[in-house]
């Protein structure tokens, strides 16, 4: 299967790409990368996998519908990675979330559409679309309620996959993630942010009271589960892909804080984000019991060896947020 990832030079889809030539994904022969390169997108990604004959790089926009066009009908199946994903951002801007999120995904399935045959689309998406949640868990038939121009712009992206496996009998598949975590994350995240700025010697910013409760996903485990949606899903469905480690954001930050031996005179409570959700919980069911998807990746072990990969790549992260204006 040769294959199209969209924003692959960013911190998921360059791990599915990544993950694709060390062979932990197997029965995909050949991989396009389009990325756009924007500030969260690094050739450094992917530079394991540059030599490796069945990998091409395209530097390019998912909103250009003639080179679009050009990529999709060389390739059996698109797996669109591309995203502005940012909540703070979309906050300030919610301009280029829309343009991406909503307008690039509709390029995207237009361009499928237009060869006239039988290509895998598969929708990344998230469990913000949801909304917040106080208790239980989402599953996949609950309603889409966001709350960030982010998260709605997600949504926008994924029904928009949804009208064109409906209206046009596409093969269109969409997952939605929990929050996840592991090495090449861009450092405005929360885990890589808290880890760089204790390994500069500064404190980190908990939002508000520190109570907001997220789902936890390593970046291998996320790639595990897109592959099997990718392989095996049902066209026209839709799969929860969780973690099931949740934990308050003053939780995950006293893991960090003690795993690099420093304490609570390092938090910094800052101003709470508007429209800041309380709660995320995916029920990942449906994908365990269809596929056989469960995620292998215990919490601390993996917060230990992203820790580990900050600490020994200063060299990757320092120009980012330095470029970033990162504190």
């Amino acid at each position: 299967m040769r294959i199209m990832v969209t924003g692959g030079a960013g911190f998921i889809g360059s791990n599915f790409v990544r993950r694709i030539f060390d062979e932990t994904l197997t029965s995909i022969s050949s991989v396009v990368v389009l990325d756009k390169l924007t500030y969260a997108g690094e050739l450094k990604n992917l530079e394991q996998v540059v030599n490796q004959e069945n990998y091409e790089f395209i530097h390019g926009d998912i909103c250009d519908p003639v080179l679009v066009g050009e990529l999709v009908d060389s390739v059996d199946a698109v797996v669109n990675f591309a995203a502005e994903s940012h909540v703070d951002r979309s906050i300030l801007s919610a301009a280029d979330f829309v343009e991406t999120n909503v307008a690039g995904v509709q390029v995207l399935l237009d361009a499928v559409k237009a060869t006239g045959k039988s290509k895998r689309f598969l929708q990344v998406s998230t469990d913000e679309v949801y909304g917040s949640i106080e208790s239980g868990s989402w599953d996949e038939n609950n309603p889409l309620l966001p709350n960030s121009p982010y998260s709605a712009s997600k949504a926008g992206g994924e029904l928009l996959a949804r009208a064109y496996n409906r209206t046009h009998g596409m093969d269109v598949v969409v997952t939605r993630c929990s929050n996840n975590y592991g090495p090449y994350h861009f450092p405005e995240k929360l885990i890589p942010l808290f880890i760089t700025n204790l390994l500069e010697g500064k404190k980190v910013p908990v939002y508000g009271n520190g109570k907001n409760v997220r789902d936890w996903l390593h970046v291998d485990d996320h790639c595990r589960g897109i592959y099997e949606v990718l392989m095996n899903g049902s066209a026209g469905e839709v799969y929860n892909i969780g973690g099931g480690r949740e934990l308050t954001n003053l939780e995950i930050t006293d893991l960090i804080l003690s795993a690099m031996g420093a304490d609570s005179s390092s938090i910094e409570y800052v101003e709470d984000r508007k429209g800041h959700d309380l709660r995320y919980s995916v029920d990942w069911t449906k994908i365990n019991k269809v596929l056989g998807y469960e995620p292998k990746v215990k919490f601390e072990d993996g917060l230990g060896e992203t820790i580990e990969w900050y600490r020994n790549n200063r060299g990757w992260w320092e120009p980012l947020k330095m470029r970033s204006g990162l504190k």
